[in-house]
């Protein structure tokens, strides 16, 4: 995200921006303190909160599709490691605009259309209101469905022991 403001105008000034996610502004002791310097603002950290939104959402299973689940639990058995937000989650940060693709598993019983509205809502929410971003598309791959009775590849007990 990129933004220089313009001093004699006060407005932003789209084509003096660097490129790269930033936001800019003049600095000196007659500049507003939150123009003073550069915010940059990384894919990761849209991505981690693309993740926790998501998975607020009712009805939302787990993320990601079922290679990276199965990589990403043996992952998480590591001590000391911690499980990853954004599993799943694809993002495409340009100066002022975020774009997001999300891989889903929702509970057996939901509707899918509503889960998936309420997910683009929530994200759409999260992402604008934390980095300023405007989010032009949240895209969702429903890749599988969670039934009652399976057992979830993060917390399966093996068979033998």
């Amino acid at each position: 995200m990129s933004d220089t403001i313009n001093p004699t105008t006060g407005g932003s000034d789209p084509g003096s921006s660097p490129a790269g996610k930033a936001l800019q502004g003049h600095s000196g002791a007659g500049t507003a303190p939150e123009t003073r310097g550069r915010t940059t603002i990384s894919d990761s950290v849209v991505e981690k909160i693309a993740g926790m939104a998501t998975r607020e959402v009712p009805g939302i299973h787990s993320l990601g599709t079922g290679m990276a689940r199965t990589l990403g639990a043996v992952k998480d058995m590591v001590p000391g490691r911690r499980p990853s937000v954004s599993r799943g989650v694809k993002v495409e940060v340009g100066e002022r605009q975020t774009a997001l693709d999300l891989e889903v598993v929702v509970e057996y019983g939901v509707a899918i259309v509503d889960v998936a509205g309420d997910v683009r809502t929530n994200v759409i929410t999260a992402v604008e209101r934390m980095t300023g971003l405007e989010v032009v598309e949240v895209n969702i791959t429903v890749d599988d469905v969670h039934l009652p009775d399976e057992e979830d590849e993060e917390e399966g007990e093996s068979r033998v022991q």
